[in-house]
């Protein structure tokens, strides 16, 4: 979603995901709009993929203005249940996974001098839910303290950093938990509550159409 909203407003994307098919899909879908779109299968808990996937990027369009760091997993089950493996999966992906997509770019975008980093956190980073979701929420909350002292840092080197945290979204996020009980638990709960994916490329279309002169923090 975010993807192709940005391709209408005349932006040149690239798009990276684990799943090359879901990529070629978006990628010939924006094509066929008239729009520019180039994909690459990118697993972000491998740092040399993601260094790939800005050297591509590069190499494609000669610059990188804005990375969204979207990629992000949920399991939610009770701490009780000790599920370590998917602990781990979750700091994998969802705060080294953003530290490598910004180690990987932020040397372009300091060569620019400009730049904006937007990472995509959760109302779930602000407001603990708990049982079920106190890693995940540990994680996001990471990801907060991440982007407000990025922020800080690249501030003088007119690099804007935002961070978009949205509530419950229609998409696989939901479908990751291996708990019977918190899986029904959440799928009522999206049922219920979930915002369409395009009021999240909405937001991140905002914080990147503001003047040079403003930066948006955050989009709750």
């Amino acid at each position: 979603s975010i993807a192709k909203l940005l391709a209408r407003h005349g932006a040149k994307v690239v798009i990276a995901a684990r799943r090359k098919n879901r990529i070629d899909a978006v990628v010939k879908e924006i094509s066929a709009a008239g729009d520019k779109a180039v994909g690459f299968p990118v697993d972000v808990t491998k740092r040399p993929e993601v260094e790939a996937l800005i050297k591509g990027a590069v190499d494609s369009f000669g610059r990188v203005d804005v990375l969204v760091n979207n990629a992000g997993i949920m399991p939610i089950a009770p701490i009780p249940l000790l599920k370590v493996d998917e602990w781990e999966r979750q700091i994998d992906i969802n705060i080294k996974g953003v530290l490598y997509g910004v180690a990987a770019v932020l040397p372009q975008m300091q060569k620019q001098k400009s730049g904006h980093i937007i990472n995509i956190t959760s109302v779930f980073g602000i407001k603990v839910f708990a049982p079920g979701a106190t890693v995940y929420c540990a994680t996001k909350a990471a990801v907060r303290t991440l982007t407000e002292g990025l922020r800080m840092e690249l501030h003088s080197e007119n690099i804007r950093c935002t961070m978009i945290s949205p509530g419950a979204v229609v998409s696989e996020l939901q479908s990751g938990t291996s708990d019977p009980s918190s899986a029904k638990f959440l799928k009522d709960f999206y049922e219920k509550t979930a915002m369409p994916a395009d009021s999240v490329a909405r937001a991140v279309l905002y914080a990147i159409q503001q003047p040079a002169d403003v930066e948006i923090d955050e989009v709750v």
